[in-house]
């Protein structure tokens, strides 16, 4: 092909590219080719001219990929005006009804779209302002529709008709944690706990079973202690997008904004607030502490599971627990040596707001059960709503019958705006039992939160509650009355979660308070503080000082912890190092450690060299290290303690899944409690890194995100940066908006092969006409024809078949040979 013929044929794809809908003629007399009668520009006369045809194509909204995977979308001659309001036959989309179902038109607008092809294609483009565009070399059809004729989006929420429920699938999460004890006089032990969930979607329901166990072993005791497998649960559920609300089948807890939680085996339908747009979503329970080594964080609510992972010594803070998690949660720290903390937090929330005219509910009908699964007592029904009275006013209730057991509760909430949100409210309870007789009475509750943006702080939460001695919850009346147990029976509640930026002295400041007594039980408290400050020292930028101190009460049990590091970076990003102080009781323990992340920031370590004396005990050395990594299969951490006069210490962790559906099978990491996940598909291409290097697709070219958020607008791309040089991704970002428990499926246009030059001949010594479209089987456009058949071929593969199309429907096939050298035109035979 001459320079002139280039330039000749990049100015018409300029001018094709840079009009909108017009059609161009040619004049060929321009063109510097042989053969000025064999040319074929009809793709280019008009602005994303498609041959008719079927294509499997991707879709874009507005510059957002959407829906779950390709669609088969046909191109039909169309009557339309072209060059001059010439009216001409141009191919054009055939829209059906489930993509007009995905784009989130507004309802009135969708009913007054027009039809075409005897009402089988929807005339999208009769909105005005709309364009339809095809992209053959992207394998995407690119809408684009104002967004007067859209439902409300924002940058994190789609509606409810572009949410997706994803393929059927099976999924298998599990997180262990294993450890050996060697102290310096005694016994070994070995522990290994694991938790977790199985399940399996189908169209929009998801059935899951949540699954718990663990096994002791002591050396020289033939007695262990095991618990090999517990399912804490049994349910399903859905998504009723109408009614923004969650359908709930099986055993499950109540989790209520008024009354305390309880295990049951019914049904529920209740609000979810994670299907409201974000700024009117709840409070995600959050749980700060400190680790004085490396250290196994357990959370349980009733007795599940919800978080188990291990963590390095120093601060922590637990911010991924569900938002729909309401009651007392038990914490655990267990230390490396046994040692184990144990407090209670109490989730708090939001007071009570809800737009006005909106409606909040909870609808539960079943029986109770206990940890046994068994059933008790009779049949109940629980309601609960909250309704918005005006901008400022909210008025909210419930209602508990349960035969011997009833409770009425009632209450307001007031947006107090500058000063912010405050909600109050009584509940009065109705219990007989046949030793104590009739019992009855009351609990007051006041809440609050506001964030100050003038002053960089917040309250999170801050609450009273109290209640009367022959108060009862649910579950109060249920021990008692089944098990004898009157204890437990709440008092006094004093909650508050506070947050406070410095900004102009580079310092944060938390506090997190909770306070709870009892009637027949000792009090149970716990108090956290965090104070971070970045400084300048010597000319060292960047020094961090964390100090943290935290005091835990449980079952008339004290333990104070002071906690106090230094942190200094070291130059051209190697690290950090520490120097961490702290104080538990009257023991106290010296380190200097070395922290720093692997170059892909897909791994982190540390080491640290201690000492420890105090509380009545000789002095003792040890030497530590942790080392956490994301894999692609899973997610592991590694640590070791060796001690010279303590106990000594091994562990293992491991968090993961396996996530099996009809597009294919692929382990991966992360993934807890039966979670949103994402399967990404390369078209069969191996190692590609996907969520920044977390994810590398398997040898079938698949891999797994979840650290996908339901409900949420999610973003989730190909690391460019990462990609081998024989891959080329040409749609790298997919977007996805997953109901919950989904298995969402999105695929990568992504190609893996090589580059060359070309000659391509037809059967009779012709070529075919200059500007002729090379595809793939997939229909994925390689190149163009020029002069003489010369073509610049990309993402191509030794043996595969390519198609040459020109005109209405004329093509021809032809073979990539068994061995491709860049550097030497290839010459191929198309045959029609």
């Amino acid at each position: 092909m001459s320079k002139k013929s280039k330039s000749i044929l990049a100015t018409i794809l300029f001018i094709i590219y840079s009009q909108n809908g017009f059609s161009i003629e040619f004049n060929l007399d321009v063109v510097d080719s042989k053969a000025k009668d064999n040319i074929d520009f009809n793709r280019f006369s008009e602005s994303g001219y498609i041959l008719p045809g079927k294509y499997q194509l991707n879709l874009e909204l507005n510059g957002q990929g959407i829906g779950s995977s390709t669609y088969t979308i046909e191109f039909l001659e169309k009557e339309n005006k072209g060059f001059d309001n010439k009216k001409v036959l141009l191919p054009q989309a055939c829209i059906t009804d489930d993509i007009v179902s995905i784009l989130g038109l507004k309802e009135k607008v969708k009913e007054g779209l027009s039809t075409w092809n005897n009402g089988q294609c929807i005339d999208l483009l009769s909105l005005k302002g709309t364009e339809i565009v095809p992209k053959l070399n992207e394998s995407t059809l690119v809408i684009k529709i104002p967004q007067i004729w859209l439902e409300y989006i924002s940058s994190t929420w789609l509606p409810p008709s572009r949410w997706d429920d994803g393929i059927t699938g099976a999924l298998l999460d599990y997180n262990i944690n294993a450890n050996v004890a060697i102290p310096h006089e005694g016994r070994n032990t070995q522990n290994i706990f694991y938790n977790g969930t199985v399940g399996y979607n189908l169209g929009s329901w998801r059935v899951r079973s949540d699954y718990q166990g663990s096994y002791t072993r002591t050396s020289g005791n033939d007695e262990n202690n095991k618990n090999l497998l517990d399912f804490t649960r049994v349910y399903a559920y859905r998504a009723i997008r109408s009614l923004k609300s969650n359908l709930t089948v099986g055993e499950n807890f109540i989790n209520s904004n008024i009354f305390n939680s309880w295990r049951y085996t019914g049904i529920s339908l209740e609000s979810d607030d994670r299907m409201l747009s974000p700024q009117l979503r709840g409070y995600a329970p959050q749980i700060t502490g400190i680790a004085e080594t490396n250290a196994r964080v357990v959370v349980k609510h009733q007795g599940r599971i919800l978080y188990d992972s291990t963590v390095p010594a120093g601060p922590f803070a637990i911010q991924d627990l569900d938002s729909s998690v309401r009651g007392k949660l038990d914490v655990e720290i267990i230390e490396q040596n046994g040692k184990t903390n144990q407090f209670q937090i109490d989730t708090a929330y939001v007071p009570y707001l809800t737009r006005p005219g909106q409606v909040r509910y909870k609808l539960v009908s079943g029986r109770s059960r206990d940890k046994l699964h068994n059933t008790e007592g009779p049949i109940f029904a629980s309601t609960e709503a909250a309704v918005g009275l005006s901008n400022a006013w909210t008025v909210y209730g419930g209602t508990i019958l349960a035969g011997n057991f009833n409770s009425l509760a009632i209450g307001v909430g007031r947006d107090l705006f500058a000063l912010g949100a405050l909600s109050a409210d009584i509940t009065q309870s109705y219990a007989k039992l046949n030793d104590r007789g009739s019992m009855q009475g009351k609990s007051w509750r006041l809440s609050y939160s506001k964030r100050f943006d003038n002053y960089d702080a917040d309250v999170t939460f801050a609450g009273y509650r109290f209640s009367e001695r022959n108060y009862m919850t649910m579950q109060n009346y249920l021990d008692a009355r089944y098990r004898s147990d009157f204890t437990g029976k709440e008092k006094e509640l004093y909650t508050i979660s506070f947050n406070k930026g410095l900004s102009e002295y580079n310092t944060t400041i938390g506090l997190q308070y909770n306070h709870q007594t009892y009637w027949e039980q000792s009090d149970s408290d716990y108090y956290s503080i965090n104070i971070n400050k970045y400084m300048t020292i010597l000319g060292i930028k960047n020094i961090s000082l964390n100090l943290s101190a935290s005091r835990s009460k449980f079952y008339g049990k004290d333990n104070d912890v002071f906690f106090a590091r230094v942190s200094i970076p070291l130059e051209s990003n190697k690290g950090y190092i520490n120097y961490d102080g702290s104080k538990n009781s009257s023991i106290y323990t010296h380190n200097i450690g070395y922290f720093n992340t692997t170059d892909d920031n897909l791994a982190n370590y540390n080491l640290n060299i201690a000492t420890t004396h105090g509380g009545n005990m000789d002095s003792s050395s040890s030497f530590s290290g942790f080392y956490g990594r994301y894999t692609p299969i899973a997610n592991v951490n590694a640590n070791a303690t060796i001690s010279d006069k303590n106990t000594s210490s091994f562990g293992f962790s491991a968090n993961g899944g396996l996530t099996v559906t009809s597009k294919g099978a692929a382990l991966h990491s992360g993934g807890f409690n039966g979670g949103t996940r994402l399967m990404v598909d390369t078209e069969g291409v191996a190692g590609v890194p996907v969520d920044g290097g977390r994810v590398t697709t398997n040898n079938r070219g698949l891999g797994v995100v979840t650290d996908i958020n339901s409900y949420y607008r999610n973003e989730t791309s190909i690391d460019l940066t990462k990609l081998p040089n024989n891959i080329e991704a040409t749609q790298a970002i997919v977007e996805s908006s997953l109901t919950e428990g989904a298995i969402g499926y999105r695929k990568f246009e992504v190609l893996k092969g090589d580059k060359a030059f070309a000659i391509i001949r037809l059967k009779d010594n012709t070529y075919p006409p200059f500007g002729s479209v090379i595809s793939n089987m997939k229909g994925r456009e390689l190149g163009i024809i020029s002069d003489n058949g010369f073509a610049w071929l990309t993402g191509i593969s030794p043996n595969e078949e390519i198609n040459v199309s020109w005109g209405a429907k004329q093509k021809c096939v032809t073979k990539i040979p068994n061995h491709i050298e860049p550097r030497n035109k290839m010459l191929l035979l198309c045959e029609q």
